[in-house]
Order: structure tokens, then C-alpha cells, then sequence
């Protein structure tokens, strides 16, 4: 029986596009009266702000040691344990840190999203529930694009050079075989209102996990 004290710990990965984003925004706002906070892997992507423009732009961000991974453990471990946090806040456009930090306070439900939230055996060991979220390649590029076009002030051409050179090669080798450590997989095919509506189950499940019974739902 899990302990009721201790906070519940919600990791949440899947491919890029894939929706897990969206996901993990639902459950820290149903959340959110009991208290919940959400931890962005992408915030611990290393500072290269030692590097010239060009250099940074040259490196694999979908690798996953272009991230501070014990920085990450370090915090989640912290706040397991009921002590606050200085995230760090990551700019995409220059690819460095920037000198904000955002205080995170320790919540009973802890929620973590990212590409590689499922990779690293440390990280799964602290995890209450393992989400996988999948979608197929092509929907998933198309909703990066928009994403880096519109938000990140990217070409079309990087995206697709990027994609076809590190995005797809990385998910292939180091996210995609992580469903396996999944406790559930969602599909999100379809539009986001209709992968929503699937959240319901999802906090079905933590609720159940949290009482210390069987989760029951389909991938």
C-alpha cells in the first residue's frame, strides 16, 4: 500500500508531438486544489551560452546527453522528500540558460514530462505511475513544425533537416523503446479533444494506484 504522506510521482514521456505536453498540463490542473506541480525535462537542457551561435545550432538536442540529467534527479529527489526547488529556465531560441530560476514548492503530486522521462533507470525507480504517450511519425512531425515555426521562430527547412537527422534517429533508439517501462500507453491519433477525453481514465488510474489497487485500462 503506498504510503499517503509521500507525494505521487506522475512521470509522462512519449515522442515529439506526441501530446504529452497537453496530457500533463490536464492533470496538474485537475490537480491542482490538492496541489500539483509539473517539472519540464526541457528546462534541463545544458547551458551553451560558452559556445558561438553556430556551434550551439550544430548540437543534438534530441540526444539525451544534451540534458542535465543528475541536475534533474537531484530535484525531483528533493522534492520527493519535501524540500523546494530552483528550476532553471531554458530559452530555445539561444540555446543557453537563462539567469531566471523558478522556485518550485514541494506538492503532493509531482508530475514530470519529457521526451526521456522514461530512459533513465534513477528517475523510473522514484516514478508511482509511468505514462507512455504515442502517436504515429507523421502526425507527430506535423505538430512539431507548427510548434517550432510559430513558437521557436524556426524555418521550415531547419525543422525538416533536424528532423531527419537527429529527431526520428533519436526517437527510434532512446524514446521509443522506453514504452516498454510504461505502466500505461496512450494513443493520441486523433484531434486533441478526442485524446482528452481519455484523461478521464487516466485519473481514474491514479487514483486507483494511489489507493494501492490494480490499474485497469486499455492502451
Amino acid at each position: 500500500m503506498p504510503n499517503p504522506s509521500s507525494p505521487f510521482f506522475v512521470s509522462i514521456t512519449g515522442g515529439t508531438g506526441s501530446g504529452k505536453t497537453t496530457l500533463a498540463n490536464a492533470l496538474l490542473h485537475y490537480f491542482a486544489k490538492e496541489g500539483a506541480c509539473l517539472i519540464e525535462q526541457d528546462s534541463y537542457y545544458r547551458d551553451l551560452s560558452h559556445l558561438s551561435m553556430s556551434d550551439r545550432a550544430a548540437i543534438n538536442f534530441d540526444d539525451p546527453d544534451a540534458l542535465e540529467n543528475d541536475l534533474l534527479l537531484r530535484h525531483l529527489e528533493s522534492l520527493i522528500h519535501g524540500k523546494a526547488i530552483e528550476k532553471p529556465v531554458y530559452c530555445f531560441k539561444t540555446h543557453t540558460r537563462t539567469s531566471q530560476l523558478r522556485t518550485v514548492q514541494p506538492t503532493s503530486v509531482i508530475l514530470l514530462e519529457g521526451l526521456f522521462a522514461l530512459r533513465d533507470p534513477r528517475v523510473r525507480l522514484l516514478a508511482n505511475l509511468k505514462i507512455y504517450v504515442e502517436a504515429d511519425a507523421d502526425i507527430r512531425f506535423i505538430r512539431r513544425a507548427g510548434r517550432d515555426v510559430f513558437e521557436r521562430s524556426r524555418t521550415m527547412e531547419s525543422v525538416i533537416d533536424q528532423y531527419l537527422k537527429s529527431v526520428r534517429p533519436m526517437h527510434q533508439l532512446h524514446i521509443e523503446p522506453t514504452k516498454v517501462h510504461a505502466d500505461l500507453v496512450l494513443r493520441n491519433n486523433g484531434d486533441m479533444a478526442e485524446f482528452l477525453s481519455q484523461t478521464e481514465n487516466v485519473f481514474s488510474a491514479i487514483e486507483r494506484k494511489r489507493s494501492g489497487k490494480t490499474i485497469v485500462l486499455a492502451d
